[in-house]
């Protein structure tokens, strides 16, 4: 689906990101601040099969509500990955159920049968039951950290089935 509705989807997975990073910084009890942070598409796994998903670097703290302090988030923790990952998917797919029902959704193909409205919604099903993964890693220790991890993903040579393009290391 995501193939054939790629603007929709990627919108979907920029804003569903966002809220859930911004919601959950903002509850007291997980840090109770205004975060700052990066979103990075990847539209592609490492073995090139279509895989979209989101990076996100995030500050290791935040503004306090009332913009008086920094708050560190705790060592070696941002936010609760289950609630993260809950919160996400219900957002993600809250909005891919409006998309649909605006009509915003193209289903061509092998995917056709998701026009029908009992289909997509046994998907959306299937989907709501599964657990989604989100992965946290530790915070970077230095700025130049992130710098190099952002660097390894922005200055890296394009894969290409042209036999005509040299790859450069």
């Amino acid at each position: 689906m995501a193939l054939r509705n790629q603007k929709a989807t990627y919108d979907l997975l920029f804003k569903a990101v966002s809220e859930t990073l911004i919601k959950l910084a903002r509850e007291p009890k997980y840090l109770g601040a205004e975060i700052g942070f990066i979103t990075i598409l990847h539209t592609w796994s490492q073995t090139l099969l279509d895989h979209p998903h989101i990076h996100c670097i995030v500050t290791g703290g935040g503004l306090s509500l009332d913009g008086k302090q920094w708050i560190s988030v705790r060592k070696d923790f941002f936010l609760p990955v289950k609630v993260l990952s809950r919160l996400f998917r219900g957002k993600f797919l809250d909005y891919l159920k409006k998309a649909y029902d605006s009509g915003r959704l193209v289903f061509q193909g092998n995917i056709a049968h998701l026009k029908e409205e009992p289909a997509f919604k046994k998907l959306l099903t299937d989907l709501y039951h599964q657990e989604w993964v989100v992965y946290c890693k530790p915070p970077f220790k230095r700025a130049e950290n992130v710098i190099d991890y952002l660097g390894r993903y922005t200055h890296r040579v394009a894969l290409s089935n042209d036999r005509r393009v040299k790859v450069r290391r």
